[in-house]
């Protein structure tokens, strides 16, 4: 075992052996521009620390290490050089101002392609909506080539460096991503490493039996390793068992005799990382991807990508170690590019992605999922737990904070956090699923149970924003009053990712109450995954309605509008400083948001029925005997006041 001394002497000795075989490999680059190479150099020299060490850590013991890593750096010295200039001009920018990211100014907005705009040429045209809306990310759902038929909505690529020919071509992309950055709009893609599809160039020469090419994945001969595996692993589409498609995390593939490891479809080949010629070329699919134009990649799947028997093979130090030298990699040849995580897990494991040298950026499942179980129970008592105990990060990132995805809504609530509210967690959740499902009495959601587990009762909800506040029931029964509510809503769970710190995220169609369409269900390679009933194409009549202010549209539209001016208008709302407020009031969720000597206090109230707020309540936090609500201008004087049915207030001293 070598000390870290050892380790920091060989490290130096190893970029001075590495260093000079690259300028001997670049030397008519180099000399035709030498600051870029300067540039290069400064940043691995930087860079090749950390990169080492972790590099060490994982592949030391092959036995070809050193071809591996001056692969690696190969690899970083090709694709720094084949960079466009005006993205090394945007690589100083970012250097120069690390946090732009934390801007009030930062509103995402995600889409797929196809859905809400045909194409790439389509998306182009639509870039005044966006600017209209006031989006600054704009996060398009993968649109790389994938097979024909099921492909988990893109998630199975076939190709990183082609794109599904229904949507454009990788030169339209190049060109999409200039324009939007010309327009102060940062383009965000999904890198979706943990597996690839079975039908990319990799997966087909393994089933040729191309010895090299099966060492890219875990392939398995019989069923004894699979078996010891499998004793520890989760299901994560109990679905696909109960149909029949695969017995287990692994598919037989006949023609080579072997079994792959499948973690979500039979179809998505898990990559080995054990092996570092598969992180080597990865890193290449990577930085392709930058130099593009991308400025967030989505990290799909990161808990799963290393493989340790007896484990659950979830979130495993390795595991981070690999995000971690991905990012080496990134600061490298494309420091402009930011990571944003995809954890779909506890929360003690959530948190532990997030960092300046690990992912900059994170999805905040838990808020997400406590948003709607405070609209279901009219109380935030979890919700206000979770920003006390688990919202804080550190200074350099940022959460990405979401009312709905693409994707499923889970339960990712802590069962410890539930027991010391006196709360069974299983039976809460079985509770939320019976509600947003329409199944519990009373309630107003019109959502779907996706992968419901027979065995342990576990399920997810699918459903929009809408249908699952309550719109799609209001408009069926013709219900005003409760049109009226569900709008209110609407904006008061958007209103809590707008104000509470970080990235807000628009799932577009939300913006004008996009209701369920469950037309999915007559398309073969949809009705297996009823996530498509949310997954619906944009109704662009439905979105030209936001302009007519009788429309539900125009209301939901205008609201948003609003919350966002507010919010970009506003440097209160920048960076992640948050102040929970306990209200006495378990239906009322409060924060004091603070920049210099400013705060604002933002107040929600969770339930149908009026709050009230005492006077002294404002006092002891800061409010003077005047002040204004930012959102509508109002101005209120100090004394008791009522917080009317799904009220949402930012309160500032006059």
């Amino acid at each position: 075992m070598k000390t870290s001394n050892q380790i920091a002497r060989y490290t130096i000795k190893t970029l001075n052996r590495l260093l000079p075989e690259l300028e001997t490999r670049y030397h008519a680059k180099i000399s035709s521009d030498p600051v870029s190479w300067e540039t290069f150099r400064i940043r691995l020299e930087s860079n090749f620390s950390r990169l080492f060490k972790i590099y060490f850590h994982l592949y030391s013991g092959q036995y070809d290490f050193f071809y591996h890593l001056a692969d690696l750096l190969d690899t970083l010295a090709r694709m720094w050089f084949s960079r466009p200039d005006d993205l090394k001009e945007l690589d100083f920018k970012r250097e120069g101002e690390p946090l732009w990211f934390q801007s009030q100014g930062m509103v995402g907005g995600v889409c797929y392609v196809d859905l809400f705009a045909g194409d790439l040429p389509g998306i182009k045209e639509k870039i005044p909506y966006f600017k209209e809306l006031g989006l600054t990310y704009l996060h398009l759902m993968p649109l790389y080539k994938v097979p024909p038929g099921e492909n988990d909505g893109g998630y199975a690529v076939s190709s990183y460096r082609e794109l599904n020919p229904v949507i454009g071509c990788m030169e339209q992309l190049v060109d999409l991503a200039s324009e939007l950055r010309d327009n102060g709009i940062s383009l965000v893609l999904d890198f979706i490493f943990n597996h690839t599809s079975d039908d990319h160039e990799w997966a087909n020469k393994a089933l040729k039996g191309e010895l090299d090419f099966q060492d890219y994945y875990w392939f398995f001969p019989d069923r004894k390793l699979p078996d010891a595996y499998e004793s520890y692993l989760r299901e994560i589409f109990p679905d696909e068992k109960k149909s029949g498609v695969r017995s287990s995390s692994y598919t037989y593939k006949p023609e080579i005799d072997c079994w792959v490891w499948t973690t979500f479809h039979s179809y998505q080949w898990d990559l080995n990382y054990s092996n570092p010629e598969v992180f080597n070329r990865m890193v290449e699919e990577m930085l392709s991807l930058a130099n593009v134009g991308v400025e967030v990649l989505r990290l799909d799947a990161v808990a799963f990508i290393w493989k340790q028997l007896g484990t659950d093979c979830e979130n495993l130090p390795e595991a981070h170690m690999l995000i971690q030298a991905f990012n080496a990699a990134a600061r490298i040849s494309a420091p402009a590019l930011l990571f944003k995580s995809e954890a779909i897990v506890h929360p003690n494991e959530v948190v532990k992605y997030i960092s300046e040298e690990e992912c900059q950026l994170s999805y905040n499942p838990l808020v997400m999922a406590l948003l709607w179980n405070s609209l279901a129970t009219r109380k935030v008592r979890l919700l206000r737990q979770a920003l006390l105990e688990r919202f804080e990060i550190g200074p350099d990132c940022a959460w990405v904070n979401y009312v709905r995805s693409h994707d499923d809504i889970g339960w990712t609530f802590s069962d410890d956090d539930a027991t010391r509210l006196g709360i069974n967690a299983r039976d809460h959740r079985v509770f939320l699923n019976h509600f947003f499902s329409g199944q519990f009495e009373g309630s107003y959601a019109s959502g779907l149970l996706f992968q419901e587990n027979p065995i342990t009762g576990d399920a997810r909800i699918s459903g929009t924003c809408a249908s699952l506040a309550g719109l799609e029931k209001a408009i069926i029964e013709k219900s005003e009053a409760d049109i009226d509510l569900a709008v209110k809503r609407i904006l008061l769970i958007h209103g809590i990712i707008f104000t509470i710190g970080g990235i807000p995220l628009i799932y577009l169609g939300d913006e004008i109450g996009t209701l369920n369409n469950y037309s999915f269900m007559e398309q073969k390679s949809k009705s297996g995954d009823n996530r498509w009933v949310h997954r619906a194409a944009a109704d662009w009549p439905s979105l030209e309605q936001r302009n007519n202010p009788n429309s539900i549209e125009w209301r939901i539209f205008q609201g948003l509008k609003n919350l966002l001016n507010m919010r970009t208008h506003n440097e209160i709302f920048s960076g992640n400083t948050l102040e929970v407020l306990n209200t006495a009031n378990d239906h009322i969720l409060g924060y004091v948001r603070t920049r210099e000597n400013r705060r604002v206090i933002v107040l929600s109230n969770f339930s149908e029925a009026e709050q009230m707020i005492p006077a002294n309540f404002l006092r002891m936090h800061g409010m003077s005997y005047e002040f204004t609500n930012l959102l509508t201008g109002e101005d209120l004087s100090f004394g008791d006041f009522t917080l009317n049915p799904y009220d949402f207030l930012c309160l500032i001293p006059r």
